[in-house]
């Protein structure tokens, strides 16, 4: 057998016994990539002085910089979930049980939830204000997305793709329907309709029931479950010969970021915002690139998971080797492991972000207590001024957390390795 069949067999996850667990190495690279980015845009909440009310992507505002420092986290949440997609369909195509999946995706999801409303909340805000569940993000989405899945995975695996793409695709049509946007008292409180459709395709927040506790909905569930879905399917790359699956994945990545390109340039759909010429050269580009995330347009999808297919192929056949003792070999094998824990690198992320800047702070003499308050509170009485830092700063912090977050990351990726616990899926 040829060293790129050995390699490919290897890297689909092929078992040999049922004990044996296999990681697909390009994977894992690609995801701790783009958590360890991740943490950057996180940290840039809580350290930037217009992190958390000041909006990056406005270019009437904004420098290059601060533009790209927010842009090149876009990548993150599209990533994230089509590889859970694709991770699910691994793990099927490891037992043959779709059963057993179906009741995994289910419960994990409902796990995913729970920690959305609790730790995640936690970790962001040092506060479990009962007045407010939380705010709906990524995980929230993953969690919704998996419950969907569930259910998908019992239908042929061209159906579950033909789904996925038609709501990635096609989504966009649903971008004239506006509900009014409420983010608390005195406003009163949008009907069940108007909650509903946020959950589903608007930003915008509700109480629950009416006059319960409060819920942020940051991530509309559509077109992120058909991301999820699609990244499942993609998973059936990786049972096709090395080779064979090298030149798909480049291929794939080609027409998929050149479909932003061309749709992009045409200005006419996929995304509710159009580029227009700027004052400069530079920032038409960045006007060019600024698509639209809540929810995330079609090209917004086209930019990101384009060159993530891109990078697949590369990870896998043209990086350093993991384990590699080149200076290459060390920063991938630094990646396999925040990607081999993904979950458990995204719940720490935020209390390690969220504790750095409470430091800083201090050390600057600047006010905290704005970081030990409750979303509810600081929409009615905003941070003083004077809070936060420069980009410098920010990026010096990222470092340190993410250099912080390693020897626990290493730890856990040891246990899930050694260990076979039920729970261990479930982080």
């Amino acid at each position: 057998m040829s060293s790129d069949s050995d390699r490919a067999r290897v890297a689909v996850g092929a078992e040999t016994s049922p004990a044996v667990r296999f990681r697909i190495d390009s994977i894992d690279v690609l995801r701790g990539i783009v958590m360890v980015i991740m943490m950057l845009d996180h940290t840039r909440d809580f350290v930037h002085s217009q992190g958390l009310f000041g909006d990056p992507t406005n270019l009437q505002t904004t420098t290059p910089l601060l533009f790209l420092t927010r842009w090149i986290t876009h990548f993150c949440a599209p990533v994230f979930i089509f590889l859970a997609g694709t991770g699910a369909y691994l793990q099927w195509s490891r037992r043959k049980n779709k059963a057993a999946l179906s009741k995994f995706l289910l419960t994990r999801g409902l796990w995913l939830i729970f920690l959305e409303c609790t730790a995640v909340k936690l970790g962001a805000f040092f506060t479990l204000d009962y007045r407010f569940i939380g705010f709906f993000q990524v995980i929230w989405a993953i969690g919704v997305s998996m419950i969907v899945l569930a259910g998908l995975v019992h239908l042929p695996l061209s159906v579950i793709a033909a789904f996925g793409l038609a709501m990635i695709g096609l989504h966009n049509f649903l971008d004239r329907i506006h509900v009014p946007v409420w983010f608390g008292p005195p406003a009163p409180s949008p009907g069940w309709k108007q909650a509903l459709w946020m959950l589903l395709h608007q930003q915008g927040g509700f109480q629950l029931f009416g006059s319960g506790p409060f819920i942020a909905v940051v991530y509309p569930l559509i077109p992120w479950i058909g991301v999820m879905a699609v990244g499942y399917a993609f998973g059936a790359l990786y049972q096709l010969e090395a080779k064979r699956r090298r030149r798909l994945l480049l291929i794939l990545g080609g027409v998929v970021t050149g479909l932003f390109v061309l749709v992009r340039f045409i200005n006419r759909y996929g995304d509710p915002s159009h580029w227009r010429t700027q004052k400069s050269g530079l920032f038409t580009v960045l006007s060019f690139l600024n698509t639209t995330k809540y929810p995330p347009s079609l090209l917004f999808l086209l930019m990101t998971l384009g060159p993530a297919l891109l990078a697949l192929a590369w990870f896998e056949f043209g990086a350093p080797a993991a384990g590699s003792s080149s200076l290459g070999g060390k920063v991938r094998n630094i990646f396999v492991t925040y990607g081999r824990v993904p979950l458990f690198f995204y719940l720490l992320q935020w209390p390690t972000a969220h504790l750095i800047s409470v430091l800083l702070h201090l050390i600057a003499g600047k006010p905290v207590r704005w970081l030990f308050m409750s979303p509810l509170d600081l929409f009615s009485n905003p941070p003083p001024q004077g809070i936060g830092f420069n980009l410098g700063i920010v990026y010096v912090a990222w470092l340190i957390g993410v250099v912080l977050l390693y020897p626990l990351c290493k730890w856990f990726a040891g246990v899930k390795a050694r260990r076979r616990d039920w729970w261990l899926s479930y982080l």
